[in-house]
């Protein structure tokens, strides 16, 4: 089938799911590949603020958000064009971000009475009429991915944990993008674990199939380069950006910089990035928590450090 391209200067897109449904993970590389076609992009990772709040909750959903664009992008975006929520927590926690007509992927698979009841559904939103203003789309994930990977080996639950990626391949679909840079990432993070690779891959492929070949999508999106200068680019997260800083200042004032530290997300790469920063006479220490944390930055700073 030939499908429609719909141009726009800009698209925000929403990923939401269970805490464990690796969001951040594929949220992340799509604003790789955005990137890497020309869009100026802007991101927000929205972790729960529980540490693991229980499944299906409203509390342990864990969403990425992406807003790229062909003019220059300075926000992650407030309202969204496209909502893929894999859950009906995802999906009660974030609907009210979409646009009138946006567009919404729910994870069928998932809305069982259990789900809807943990995300205080009193019926089913994807039967009874209350997304009619939005273009919903109702995809069993769980079951094509499963489709996708019954020859792979692998057992039920390493299987359902490779429906981030086939959610991943329907957005390239819908963002008319390749999957062979992906695969190329695919094999390059889970090199140690052939299986887990090649069970993403395909997944990743499904899910970019099951949009080309379905009569239900009936158009794709299509961004056009921004109008960046040329020259290398890095794609900088938040916490690497408060390592830097936190460097900076310290040789700006010519205090040595002390971090007291105790990894949790969404904080762990602060001290990630700062560990490596050893020439710069930065120093960091894991600590059993964030009190103790608090407490050697406290002692630290007594001792003459810029302190964090």
């Amino acid at each position: 089938m030939s499908e429609a391209i719909k141009k726009v200067e800009e698209i925000t897109i929403h990923l939401a799911g269970d805490s464990g449904d690796g969001m951040q993970l594929v949220g992340n590389e799509l604003t790789n590949i955005m990137a890497l076609f020309g869009s100026d992009v802007g991101t927000l990772p929205d972790y729960p603020s529980e540490i693991r709040a229980p499944a299906g909750t409203i509390a342990g959903v864990s969403g990425f958000r992406l807003h790229a664009g062909s003019i220059d992008v300075h926000t992650p975006g407030d309202e969204v064009d496209v909502l893929l929520a894999m859950n009906p927590a995802a999906l009660k926690a974030n609907i009210k971000s979409l646009k009138a007509n946006g567009v919404l992927i729910a994870n069928m698979g998932e809305f069982t009475e259990k789900n809807l009841q943990l995300a205080k559904y009193e019926s089913n939103p994807l039967m009874d009429g209350s997304l009619e203003k939005y273009q919903a789309f109702a995809v069993d994930m769980n079951s094509m991915t499963a489709l996708a990977l019954k020859e792979t080996g692998l057992d039920s639950k390493s299987v359902d944990r490779c429906k981030n990626f086939f959610a991943l391949g329907m957005t390239f679909w819908l963002f008319n993008k390749p999957v062979d840079k992906t695969i190329e990432f695919i094999m390059a993070k889970f090199a140690k674990k052939p299986k887990f690779a090649e069970a993403n891959s395909l997944a990743l492929q499904a899910g970019y199939a099951y949009c080309a070949t379905s009569d239900s999508f009936a158009f794709k999106y299509e961004i056009p380069s921004a109008n960046l200068k040329p020259g290398k680019y890095r794609n900088l997260i938040g916490n690497e950006a408060v390592a830097l800083g936190c460097a900076a200042a310290s040789l700006k004032s010519g205090l040595p910089l002390f971090l007291g530290s105790y990894p949790i997300t969404p904080a762990t790469e602060i001290l990630q990035t700062l560990s490596t920063y050893k020439a710069w006479g930065v120093k960091t220490l894991q600590m059993e928590d964030e009190i103790a944390g608090i407490c050697s930055a406290i002692g630290a700073a007594f001792a003459g450090n810029l302190a964090v």
